[in-house]
């Protein structure tokens, strides 16, 4: 179905590219190109495909993007600990990689809008006897969590005490020693585990637990581009670019490529 487009709609379609082609890039060595980092290493969101080449949720919006920028999308593809260090050494321009919008985070970096909203989960054996998440059932149960990041500050904040926590340069290791046994639980973003392992043969016989955690303390508001402290002309670009792929339906496409809600906040 073709996407039908109001008069208003059209009116704010053409600001926003008139804002978009003339407002220029941040100092950089070439203005027809935005070079984007991600981890490319956690799945549907931002990874590399079975043919080699990066792809994902956060690589689509940031071509979508780019193609209404007008400028040549150029990735990077960094660890996740190095993600702001490599900002600010000037490899990249902007963080794609679904970073929490959290206290933290905005001492560092500053964000643009944001662009999706993650809820975080645990994940478990399906022969777990536990299916309410406590203090009581997660008592000397054994935790994988990527290390570093949201979900393994809320781990040890709210169950360090009880529970042991292990932690891992990528959620795939965690799962692997889930896997074969080696842990109890794991910690994680809810769609990553849906979407990339509780849908392959890896996944049969697990299952999520507990609710979904999306608390702004530990979790932010949700994910937005970051960018360099001050960069405000590309940040108001990329509110731009963010805004008009919304109204004009390719947001949407994107989203559904990969998901079967929408994970934009409402």
């Amino acid at each position: 179905m073709r996407n039908k487009q109001t008069p208003v709609l059209r009116c704010v379609l053409a600001v926003l590219g008139l804002f978009l082609s003339a407002a220029p890039l941040a100092a950089q060595s070439d203005p027809g190109k935005l070079r984007f980092a991600t981890e490319a290493a956690a799945p549907p969101l931002n990874y590399i495909g079975k043919d080699g080449r990066l792809t994902g949720f956060d690589v689509d919006l940031g071509n979508a993007i780019c193609k209404v920028m007008a400028v040549e999308c150029e990735w990077v593809i960094e660890d996740w600990d190095d993600l702001v260090t490599g900002l600010y050494q000037r490899r990249y321009e902007a963080i794609v990689s679904s970073l929490p919008v959290t206290e933290d985070m905005q001492s560092k970096v500053d964000f643009t809008d944001i662009y999706h909203l993650m809820p975080a989960t645990f994940l478990g054996a399906e022969t777990l006897a536990a299916t309410e998440i406590d203090k009581s059932t997660l008592a000397g149960k054994l935790i994988g969590v990527e290390v570093g990041g949201v979900h393994e500050t809320f781990l040890r904040d709210n169950f360090g005490d009880i529970a042991q926590i292990k932690t891992y340069e990528l959620m795939a290791q965690a799962t692997l020693d889930l896997i074969g046994g080696r842990l109890d639980l794991i910690f994680g973003d809810r769609i990553e585990f849906e979407n990339s392992f509780l849908k392959t043969n890896e996944g049969r016989g697990f299952k999520l637990l507990g609710p979904s955690y999306t608390d702004a303390k530990w979790f932010g508001d949700g994910a937005g581009i970051a960018v360099r402290n001050g960069d405000v002309a590309l940040i108001k670009r990329l509110n731009a670019a963010i805004e008009l792929i919304r109204a004009n339906g390719t947001y949407k496409k994107v989203n559904d490529r990969y998901f079967n809600f929408d994970i934009f906040p409402n």
